[in-house]
């Protein structure tokens, strides 16, 4: 990484992205601590809050003398077009000051909020995204976010996890865990609701990457879709 950047500054400011899901979400953190936060949990447009959630936050930046350290942008997986979204709003920050790009797993950040839910370090941390149907992309991680199992789409079934919950706690979370809250009767499953990755989440994730000066490359990161983006033809064209 180029020597401009400043690795060491007295006071960290970074500013973090969060749109992989429904939810759209900034925030602006010095020294591992939230100084402004905005987020929309409805399911509203990305492209139209975001714009506004960051501007908010380079404002409020300025009018407080802190200068912004590094973007980071929620890598995916997750909503294809949120994730552009998100990615191509932090690249354009980073070309625009001059400073790195750090890129977080999704599935990582909800992880990261799961802790808050649960006390038990012998549980397994099961982050869900929903993937449409009976599929989602998940992974799993110890209370330490250890990468136990890293990051695929699963067909949910009964059989879904077995050889973990056969031998410890998991706790599911996220998107796509409600569907697997019907089909996975484990007693050592266990479901969290109503958690969704969030930049406030992101912040201790993203200040250890920079104090690990893990950055991306700004100019060819791409999201990690884990899938194909696939369109489909409305059933009037198809039927002529």
């Amino acid at each position: 990484m180029p020597s401009k950047f400043h690795f060491f500054s007295k006071m960290l400011c970074l500013l973090t992205i969060e749109t992989s899901t429904t939810v759209c979400s900034v925030t602006l953190s010095v020294d591992n601590v939230p100084v402004f936060d905005r987020i929309e949990t409805a399911d509203a447009s990305h492209a139209a809050r975001l714009g506004i959630f960051v501007s908010d936050a380079v404002n409020y930046a300025r009018k407080n003398g802190l200068t912004i350290d590094a973007v980071a942008v929620s890598a995916g997986p997750g909503s294809y077009t949120g994730l552009r979204i998100g990615v191509s709003e932090a690249k354009g920050l980073c070309y625009g000051f001059d400073i790195p790009l750090i890129a977080i797993p999704t599935l990582k950040i909800l992880a990261t909020q799961m802790l808050h839910h649960t006390s038990d370090s012998s549980f397994l941390l099961c982050p869900m995204i929903d993937a449409r149907r009976m599929e989602v992309y998940a992974a799993l991680y110890d209370a330490h976010l250890n990468e136990i199992r890293p990051v695929q789409a699963d067909i949910v079934n009964e059989n879904s996890y077995r050889e973990y919950l056969e031998k410890r706690p998991v706790v599911f979370a996220g998107s796509g865990s409600d569907k697997c809250k019907k089909i996975i009767q484990s007693p050592n499953a266990v479901f969290l609701s109503t958690i969704y990755p969030t930049s406030q989440a992101m912040i201790p994730l993203a200040n250890e990457a920079f104090a690990r000066r893990e950055f991306v490359n700004t100019a060819y990161f791409e999201p990690y879709y884990l899938k194909e983006f696939q369109t489909t033809v409305a059933k009037s064209k198809v039927l002529g």
